[in-house]
């Protein structure tokens, strides 16, 4: 993910060593060692070393006339593609015999994006770079290959265009940079997934490498200032890879510690030795710098795969190991792959070297493409992980009980039982529609009309949500029930995502305080308690029983997938769970709130699922009889829904009294 080869630039000790000093954080970081956990920042000091290396590039080749597109795309090649295609292909590999379906469609569906440079955009749609589900995507490092293969289609032609026809062409490039850096932190408040992997909000990241290369020399320093600038800049990429964690709003301004302090290396150090230039320039650093581009490469599927087979958290012997075996892989690379194909040994001429690399391109795409299509290769699984996989999937029936804005209706609610007016109404966020097995269940036994409205992250609370849908399906689904002859309301909801954040993950609440996107758990409690409360005002108005559905305790990893994987493996799986008094702690608040608000009222009653699936008071299961019981780490499964139909007993018995 570095620049290409040195070409006619004079070779710089340093920057390979600045190199290994972006390398190093990376991997410590993604390997969980301690004191690394702003360790990503080396991604960004790699940015501004490439741009810095392939602008000195074009622009010498430029100035002495021998400048060639092809030539420049064809030494890209040789530099990225060998070496990265091999991962892919091993990753492809390894996926067969490791990964659970969904995870391998998904691994498909990456490398089709990343033959043609395209991973950020498929990373960018989906999770985080920092959650939890992006740690099971062996390609998510990728997404910075792309932003540099996509900057430097473009680039050439534009430094080429500027050379010859502008006067002002470094402000131009300066002029981009702040461009980029703007755009960087307008999408940092409105989308920051973009902000993370597009590269119009990277751009900014080399383009300050590509202004280093072509600043003009200047008047010599004192030396001191080259000494207190280099070790200022080594300082800031430290404080960066010390200070910042996965808490840190990234990039944006906070970029510009690290790539500063890169820029303020390569500068100082390019003008006089330093002490710190010395340092960069010794023989370990170096040699970690010249195979840093087969590292990274190959690190970060040796950690998704490590963790994936082992499940709980690796040892810290286990990760040395592991990561020393990924550091042999990429010195592995960089002589024996990487090595011969710069140095023109293997595929010398451009055309057989295209034609070739087209070649394996179209390879990997089409494996990509049968792997996606075939949603994963289910058939590679055990009968007992395809079962634990399958759980994992949401029905078209569940998915139809969610709310569409031209759907709900008396006459399109997702209803259960006789063809009749509805007498139960469960009303809740997709919680309430994983419940579905179980509601089906009980009409067919008792004969009565349920009626099932869910809106996914929409809980069932009076008040403005984050999402305009929100209270758009709300406000239907309270005039159904409180407008048609509906006896009992049925509430259910996740509802401690909305007071404390994902568990797994980053601490992200759904409900923020006005004008505020910052963690404020007092703030949520009392906006869910006085919401609720609202809600169940305006249907006690009406003369409407109201029951509050407690969560089914959660786990904590997505349990469907986690089942799979063990199965695959031949680990055991008989009693999987988690602790009741995790659960008990982490749904506290919501035990205390329903307790008030059923004390205060004869007809607003609780139901609690715990006693079904926490059955001996010390685990509460996720697996009973070769059957995961959740989808994920909170939704129920088909079978975990049923498992919770007694639940909903006591509703039906008070409408046949």
């Amino acid at each position: 993910m570095v620049g290409a080869g040195m070409s006619s630039l004079v070779y710089r000790r340093d920057i390979d060593g600045l190199r290994a000093v972006a390398i190093l954080p990376v991997v410590l970081f993604h390997f969980g060692f301690p004191g690394f956990s702003g360790g990503f920042v080396g991604v960004d000091v790699f940015f501004v070393i490439s741009g810095y290396l392939i602008t000195s590039i074009i622009w010498q080749e430029r100035l002495a006339g021998c400048f060639s597109f092809v030539d420049f795309w064809a030494r890209r090649a040789r530099r990225i593609l060998p070496t990265l295609f091999v991962m892919i292909a091993a990753v492809l590999v390894a996926g067969w015999w490791a990964l659970t379906p969904d995870d391998y469609s998904e691994l498909g569906r990456s490398v089709r994006y990343q033959v043609f440079f395209g991973s950020n955009f498929f990373f960018m749609r989906g999770h985080g770079y920092f959650e939890p589900a992006s740690a099971v995507q062996p390609l998510l490092h990728t997404w910075s290959l792309a932003v540099e293969e996509q900057f430097y289609l473009f680039f050439p032609l534009l430094l080429v265009g500027l050379s010859s026809r502008l006067r002002r062409w470094r402000e131009v490039l300066a002029g981009l940079a702040v461009l980029s850096f703007a755009l960087s932190l307008w999408a940092m408040h409105r989308h920051g997934q973009a902000a993370f992997y597009m590269l119009p909000m990277r751009a900014w990241e080399l383009l300050l490498g590509a202004l280093l290369a072509v600043a003009p020399a200047g008047r010599e320093l004192p030396r001191a200032v080259y000494q207190g600038v280099s070790v200022a800049g080594l300082l800031g990429i430290v404080a960066a890879v010390v200070g910042y964690d996965a808490q840190t709003p990234f990039p944006g301004a906070s970029a510009l510690l690290p790539t500063l302090g890169a820029a303020a290396l390569i500068w100082a150090n390019g003008r006089q030795a330093t002490w710190v230039g010395v340092l960069l320039g010794s023989r370990p650093l170096v040699g970690i710098g010249l195979i840093s581009y087969a590292w990274y490469l190959w690190h970060w599927p040796v950690v998704v795969f490590a963790n994936y087979v082992t499940f709980d958290q690796l040892a810290p012997v286990a990760r040395v190991g592991l990561m020393l075996g990924s550091a042999l892989l990429g010195y592995g690379s960089w002589r024996w792959i990487e090595g011969p194909f710069r140095r023109r040994q293997w595929l010398a001429r451009r055309r057989p070297l295209l034609a070739s690399a087209l070649a394996a391109m179209l390879v990997l795409v089409v494996a990509g493409q049968v792997v996606r299509s075939s949603q994963g290769v289910p058939s590679r699984l055990s009968a007992q992980a395809l079962r634990y996989a399958k759980a994992g999937t949401w029905r078209a029936g569940q998915l139809d009980c969610l709310y569409d804005r031209h759907r709900l209706s008396p006459q399109s609610l997702c209803q259960f039982g006789p063809a009749q007016s509805p007498q139960v109404l469960v009303w809740g966020d997709s919680h309430a529609a994983a419940l579905a097995p179980a509601l089906r269940e009980q009409a067919r036994r008792s004969g009565i009309s349920l009626a099932l409205a869910g809106h996914s992250a929409c809980p069932p609370i009076e008040g403005p949500h984050r999402e305009r849908v929100c209270d758009e399906f709300n406000a239907e689904a309270q005039r159904l029930a409180v407008q048609q002859p509906i006896q009992d309301v049925i509430l259910v909801a996740h509802w401690s995502l909305y007071t404390q954040g994902e568990e797994n993950g980053r601490t992200t609440l759904m409900i923020h305080s006005p004008g505020s996107q910052a963690v404020d758990i007092p703030y949520a409690e009392q906006r869910l308690a006085s919401g609720l409360r609202a809600s169940i005002q305006v249907l006690r108005d009406a003369g409407k029983r109201v029951w509050l559905v407690k969560e089914a305790p959660e786990q904590r990893v997505d349990v469907a997938q986690r089942l799979a994987r063990m199965a695959m493996l031949g680990a055991p799986t008989a009693g999987f769970g988690r602790p009741q008094s995790e659960r008990d702690s982490r749904q506290a608040f919501i035990d205390q709130l329903f307790l008030e608000l059923s004390q205060g009222d004869k007809q607003v009653r609780v139901l609690d699922p715990t006693p079904l699936f926490c059955a001996d008071g010390q685990t509460c299961v996720a697996e009973e009889q070769g059957e995961a019981l959740y989808r994920d780490t909170n939704h129920l499964s088909d079978k975990g829904a049923l498992k919770a139909e007694p639940l909903f007993d006591p509703v039906i018995t008070g409408l046949t009294l």
